[in-house]
């Protein structure tokens, strides 16, 4: 067999996690800590990669160490090779696990629960069977995991903001008014105050927390109209606001997507309808090189472009009760 050594070079992938660490965390304390290396040895592993690279990759900058800009290049290479490497990983334990697929999927504490199933409906049907974990949270915790390759998709009622690191493509899945919903003996109160959207002057509101797009867009739409609600409850969970509702302690707002199901199941009696507020829905993935194919089949479900490509959704109209699917 031919010796390639003498017509390939190699980069040593160690030296170069040492580097990253050090960049990542800021410091070569830090960094040791992190890995669970002396200090020394790892000074040593990154002087090596420089004598490799033929460059300095760290400079002086009073007591802290900062990057040159030849370090800057390298440690954007490390974020996608590592990047990569943990991705080959998370594709490999799918590959491994009892030939069972699985799919990681991040749901948002405001996003409509009564929604999801609807949305994770074609990963549930496909055969042969895949093994579907779902986790709640906030958004900047989800998208953390999702760029970690802990989650292959996020299923959010807002979009990410901008300029995170994690390069993100957001597929809208729909949007939807929303109806205002109370139990039969509050809603027959509230109707003999007057017509919607007034009797809710005054009424008792179970809404999402100040923190979340739904709450502003429902404010200014109050605001606009001279609506004055009493707030008796802010809610992180939209599921939990309709068991509160249910108990006829205020009114609370449902997709009128899903109103059919939220009378059906809790018992509410529509107060009223808008379509000037509501909520629109993303399925949020990440770059990837292995493309997961139930993450590709949801895109497709909902007229959107491959995510590994990351094409944005194109606009699909299709005709349901108070929602416009795009």
């Amino acid at each position: 067999m031919k010796d390639l050594s003498a017509h390939t070079e190699w980069l040593n992938y160690h030296h170069l996690r040492y580097f990253h660490a050090i960049a990542r965390e800021g410091s070569l304390r830090r960094a040791s800590e992190v890995l669970k290396c002396s200090q020394p040895s790892m000074c040593t592993q990154v002087k090596l990669l420089e004598e490799a690279l033929g460059e300095a990759l760290y400079r002086k900058s009073g007591r802290s160490i900062a990057l040159t800009s030849f370090g800057r290049v390298v440690y954007e290479y490390a974020e996608s090779i590592f990047s990569i490497g943990r991705e080959l990983l998370s594709t490999a334990r799918r590959a491994s696990s009892s030939a069972t697929l699985r799919l990681q999927v991040g749901i948002l504490d405001s996003f409509p629960k009564l929604l999801s199933i609807g949305v994770l409906k074609p990963v549930f049907e496909r055969r042969p069977v895949v093994q579907v974990s779902c986790r709640e949270g906030k958004l900047e915790d989800l998208l953390g995991q999702l760029g970690a390759h802990r989650l292959d998709a996020i299923l959010s009622d807002e979009s990410p903001p901008s300029g995170m690191q994690v390069k993100t493509f957001s597929h809208v899945l729909g949007e939807s008014g929303l109806t205002f919903c109370a139990t039969p003996d509050l809603a027959a109160r509230l109707k003999k105050k007057g017509a919607f959207p007034g009797l809710l002057h005054d009424a008792p509101l179970l809404l999402p927390t100040q923190n979340t797009a739904l709450r502003r867009d429902i404010e200014k739409w109050f605001g606009a109209r001279g609506i004055e609600p009493v707030v008796v409850g802010e809610f992180e969970d939209a599921a939990l606001a309709k068991v509160v509702a249910a108990e006829g302690f205020g009114v609370t707002a449902v997709p009128t997507l899903v109103e059919e199901e939220a009378v059906g199941r809790y018992g509410f009696v529509p107060v009223g309808r808008t379509e000037e507020c509501g909520v629109r829905l993303y399925l949020i993935t990440a770059e990837r090189t292995f493309e997961h194919p139930c993450v590709a089949l949801l895109a497709k479900q909902f007229g959107a472009d491959s995510p590994a490509r990351g094409r944005r959704v194109k606009g699909r109209a299709v005709a349901r009760k108070g929602v416009r699917v795009l």
